[in-house]
């Protein structure tokens, strides 16, 4: 067993995790990535080992059960949630060969896997592989990842979707390009490759069938890839609230009534939670509806996998609003630099902007729904 393996048998609790998160959020901001002890205390906690099967050291969890991870990872801190929601990796890691997934995760369950996709960059087949080189953005959680991936584009691959190409973090260059708003502390930067060679059986094609029928892996992907980052909106969301809950039950000290006792707040703090409380059920009531169905089955049906992208796009886009109604209540020290009320309403926002969940995925569910022609990922 490696070190790696052996520090996350020793898990700190999750209430100490997620409070040493909750403290140290100014810190990620200023670093504007989430450091090496935050990535080895969410092994801890089995961040990464949550879908890798038992066989292979890992727990096998649920989705359900993974999101409420992230969400309370997130609503300690949404940078942090969104760089733990890459746990989820190992059913994108699936698709591998059965060898290969082993001699990845059968050596280390927690092992970290981060990766840069799009837009696919030309590779040249040679004796041992493919050689990859190029420059990818958005390369989320690379700062503590284990393995890097690279989207690739072969003449030997005639699917539609990227060939990804995997490789040792230390044979990727991180080009300091993370420079934003919102998610500031995820260490999104660009990742470059200078000409590594990369096996056949260490590429996947993403999207394509697992290669293995674990009850995790036949959950739909595409879904499961954009619910664990809608739950970070309600991490996000949920924080805010919590705020104004806790401060708007204190005692003014100049004798004034409790901002809770002003009936504004109280109507507006309701119609925010609600939202939240709406959006959250929803989400994790179709995620276990579709956990129950695979019990059964070998897939779920079309009805529930529309609605497995819809309840993601809803918690993205209520968790964000939910936020924005939490920070508006939060008068003018909100808008103070670093202030949580703001940060969180921006990482929330930011969390709906991302492609998996943007507004033309609501378009996506609509035209299934109508048996009309929509985009990858919806059936």
């Amino acid at each position: 067993m490696n070190a790696q393996a052996a520090t996350a048998q020793r898990p700190d609790s999750k209430e100490r995790v997620l409070a040493d998160i909750r403290a140290r959020a100014g810190e990620f901001q200023a670093l504007r990535h989430i450091p090496q002890d935050v990535v080895d205390q969410f092994k801890g906690l089995g961040v990464y080992r949550a879908f890798v099967p038992e066989r292979f050291g890992g727990d096998a969890k649920s989705p359900s059960a993974f999101c409420r991870l992230i969400e309370d990872i997130a609503a300690a801190d949404a940078s942090a949630g969104w760089v733990a929601s890459f746990g989820v990796s190992a059913t994108y890691l699936a698709t591998l060969p059965v060898d290969t997934y082993a001699e990845i995760f059968g050596k280390n369950p927690d092992t970290v896997f981060a990766g840069a996709m799009f837009p696919p960059q030309p590779a040249k087949t040679v004796p041992g592989g493919y050689e990859v080189r190029g420059q990818w953005p958005w390369g989320s959680g690379i700062m503590g990842a284990d393995l890097a991936g690279a989207g690739i584009k072969v003449e030997d691959n005639d699917t539609k979707l990227p060939l990804i190409a995997i490789m040792p973090r230390d044979k990727v260059e991180v080009v300091d390009t993370w420079n934003t708003v919102g998610l500031a502390a995820t260490g999104s930067h660009d990742i470059k490759v200078d000409g590594v060679v990369v096996p056949r059986e260490w590429t996947f094609v993403r999207g394509s069938t697992p290669t293995m029928d674990d009850k995790q892996f036949r959950y739909p992907s595409m879904a499961l890839a954009s619910q664990v980052l809608a739950v970070v909106a309600l991490g996000a969301a949920r924080a805010n609230l919590e705020f104004i809950h806790e401060s708007g039950s204190r005692q003014s000290v100049t004798g004034a009534p409790k901002p809770g006792a002003r009936p504004y707040l109280q109507t507006e703090y309701a119609k925010a939670r609600s939202l939240y409380l709406g959006a959250q059920a929803m989400f994790y009531d179709t995620l276990d509806e579709a956990w129950e169905q695979l019990e059964h089955n070998e897939k779920v049906d079309r009805d529930l996998h529309i609605r497995l992208r819809l309840v993601a796009s809803k918690a993205a886009k209520d968790g964000a609003e939910a936020a924005r109604m939490a920070f508006a209540l939060g008068g003018s020290n909100a808008i103070e630099q670093g202030h949580p009320l703001i940060r969180n309403m921006i990482d929330a926002a930011s969390v709906a902007q991302h492609a998996f969940l943007s507004e033309g995925t609501l378009t996506g569910a609509g035209a299934a729904m109508f048996d009309e022609p929509t985009m990858p990922g919806y059936p």
